[in-house]
């Protein structure tokens, strides 16, 4: 067994020391704790806190603050007295980035301070040094110099400590001998960890983040690992994705991270990064937790893992033959489910990404078109454009006259029995605990067949993972689609979970297809919805790029410019590329390190000024914000990665 989480089949929260934050308890013995940052100046001390409480009051319960230089750090009093002062005892935070003698002053003045070992006493000037062993650990005992003073203090005034690496502010010490990789993280977490633990002080809390949720979960992981490998104290998580972005991409991110990770048992507090008001993360994160709140209890029980045949510390997708078009190197599918509405009219195939153009009696399709309808017992009364294939139940299938580009689905009985079958492609639908060793046998001999695996379980992620361990275990290869049934939510707690229960998988490598249902999917608009959704986690799990990433940080008091206003502005002139990750950040501390593995980058670096980046590396300096983007995309057409919207749409 993995020993990052405590079961992979039966949820239970991974047992952590307990921290102190002020009056706030935080830990496995308490609930998971929701946190949010402030986007204002830190100088602007009554708007730091007008916005502080606005989140306090949407479910915030710890603030986040940054402090880039002492004298920000000194401003954390003022905004800490006056909202003591309005009856708000909620524990600040101080973001601390580059500068030791401002973090040194505000944890004397917050309830806990905010560290990042990439760039806290380390260097960062994207060169690659060989290091020896010697002058490695010269730069260890360098670094145990500058932040053993600060952990003292910490200690003397009972302040608690976040070390919060992230992917994308790696040191160059680090990236020289690690690389850019989930180890490399973890180490630079554990070097400033362990000198925390020399000097007795234990009062902290550590974060693996990324705006890749595959390397960020990956990273977890391996922490909780290596922690439990070197005896050292099961400190709380802080979970989050950085730079998730704006909108339903930055939820769909952040849930499939996060959400992951909870799925695990892992997390004691945590904070989705949007590119939106700060007010706004609290419920999003709210949510996200929610389910656990008695997800032990609720759970049908699932037989144990005992062997986990899957590598959680890195990816690889599991190994399929192909049948049709679904599994072997074959991107993951999209399912459209109109089962409950079918399908009348042409134009009911716009919300899928499809185009009856009757000018030229054509179809067309944008980069979200679906491969596959699910129509249930209603066929569709006209010709499908080509490449679009319908799945119908069998007993429908049976009475058509057009049994070639009709797909048929069986239920198990259905399938055991038939006489007759697709001679290219059957969809088998299923639920693990009801297949037996002799049926997943003939299953496994039948190269036409893809199951289309569900689960009635609360934990539902858990137990379609137990199928794909059997399937693993018994090295049959026939490819699954992952289908998720979500009636009776909301549109935004249906994508949170359904990212998270697809998400968990995909990150792992499991899934060739995703088929998800949402309140039956009863109008264009939820059918629109649907099918952005099950695109987003797939792009989200790197499993399938369909559009325009943007890596796009939540804004805060360094941030030069106005970051929603401007990723907006982006957006609308680029989301027509398919495949580019654009990185927009605030500030040099959120860049270029934090785009990680963006293609191009749009940083400020002063009043109206910004520079633009080709993946890490700086190409235009001090652009004017008002000339910024046209250079931005003149930069893309260089690199012959522009095409312009109406080509792209045709």
């Amino acid at each position: 067994m993995k020993s990052y989480c405590n079961s992979l089949t039966s949820y239970s929260r991974r047992k952590t020391n307990q921290v102190k934050i002020g009056d706030l308890m935080l830990g496995s013995d308490y609930p998971i704790r929701v946190q949010s940052m402030t986007t204002v100046d830190t100088m602007d001390t009554e708007g730091s806190i007008e916005q502080s409480i606005r989140m306090i009051e949407s479910g915030c319960e710890l603030v986040r603050i940054t402090a880039p230089s002492v004298k920000e750090a000194q401003n954390l009093e003022n905004i800490k007295k006056g909202l003591r002062a309005r009856g708000y005892d909620t524990p600040l935070v101080a973001d601390i980035h580059f500068t030791p003698n401002a973090a040194e002053l505000a944890a004397r003045i917050v309830e806990k301070v905010r560290v990042n070992p990439g760039n806290y006493a380390d260097k960062k000037r994207f060169q690659h040094i060989d290091y020896t062993d010697s002058s490695y650990q010269e730069e260890l005992e360098r670094i145990r110099t500058r932040f053993t003073p600060l952990v003292q203090i910490c200690k003397e005034y009972g302040t608690a400590m976040r070390i919060g690496t992230n992917h994308g502010s790696l040191s160059d010490r680090i990236l020289s001998r690690y690389g850019d990789t989930p180890l490399g993280m973890v180490e630079s977490a554990l070097e400033f960890l362990r000198i925390c633990e020399d000097e007795q002080y234990f009062n902290i809390v550590i974060s693996m983040k990324s705006s890749n949720p595959q390397v960020m979960v990956q990273a977890y992981r391996l922490l909780v690992q290596r922690l439990e490998e070197e005896k050292l104290k099961p400190y709380p998580l802080h979970l989050g994705v950085t730079e998730a972005g704006e909108g339903e991409d930055g939820r769909i991110k952040s849930s499939m991270g996060i959400g992951t990770l909870l799925e695990d048992g892992l997390g004691d507090t945590v904070r989705v990064s949007l590119t939106e008001e700060p007010e706004y993360e609290a419920p999003v994160a709210k949510s996200l937790i929610s389910r656990y709140d008695r997800r032990a209890e609720m759970q049908d029980e699932i037989t144990p893992i005992n062997d986990y045949p899957i590598d959680p510390f890195s990816y690889k997708r599991r190994f399929t033959h192909e049948v049709a078009n679904f599994g072997g190197q074959n991107v993951p599918r999209v399912i459209a489910d109109f089962s409950t509405v079918g399908v009348k009219e042409m134009d009911d195939l716009k919300s899928i990404g499809h185009f009856y153009l009757p000018a030229t009696d054509k179809w067309a399709m944008n980069d979200l078109g679906v491969d596959y309808i699910f129509t249930g017992s209603k066929p569709v009364p006209f010709m499908l454009p080509n490449g679009l294939k319908e799945i119908i139940y069998l007993q429908t299938w049976l009475s058509q006259e057009d049994k070639q580009n009709k797909i048929p689905l069986f239920k198990l009985n259905e399938y055991f029995e038939a006489k007759e079958k697709h001679k290219d492609l059957n969809i088998l639908s299923v639920q693990w605990p009801f297949l037996t060793a002799e049926q997943l046998e003939v299953i496994a001999n039948d190269k036409t067949v893809v199951l289309q695996v569900s689960s009635s379980n609360d934990h539902s992620a858990a137990e379609m993972r137990r199928l794909f361990v059997e399937l693993l275990n018994k090295e049959i290869t026939v490819p699954v689609i992952l289908s998720e049934d979500y009636t009776n939510f909301t549109t935004s707690d249906f994508q949170l979970y359904a990212a998270t229960d697809c998400g968990a998988l995909l990150v792992d490598g499991l899934g060739d297809g995703i088929q998800l249902s949402f309140n039956e999917n009863s109008t264009d608009k939820v059918q629109k919805i649907v099918n952005s959704t099950s695109f987003g986690i797939l792009q989200a799990a790197r499993t399938r790029i369909t559009k325009t990433e943007y890596i796009s940080c939540p804004s805060c008091g360094r941030t030069l410019f106005d970051l929603q206003e401007t990723t907006a502005m982006i957006r609308k002139r680029t989301d027509h590329l398919k495949g580019i990750k654009i990185g927009i950040m605030g500030c040099i501390v959120n860049g270029p390190g934090e785009m990680a593995d963006a293609d191009y980058g749009y940083v400020g670096i002063g009043k109206d000024k910004i520079s633009l980046y080709r993946g890490q590396n700086v190409v235009k300096r001090s652009v004017h914000s008002d000339n910024a983007v046209d250079e931005l995309i003149e930069l893309i057409k260089e690199d012959g990665n522009w095409m312009e919207p109406a080509t792209a749409e045709a």
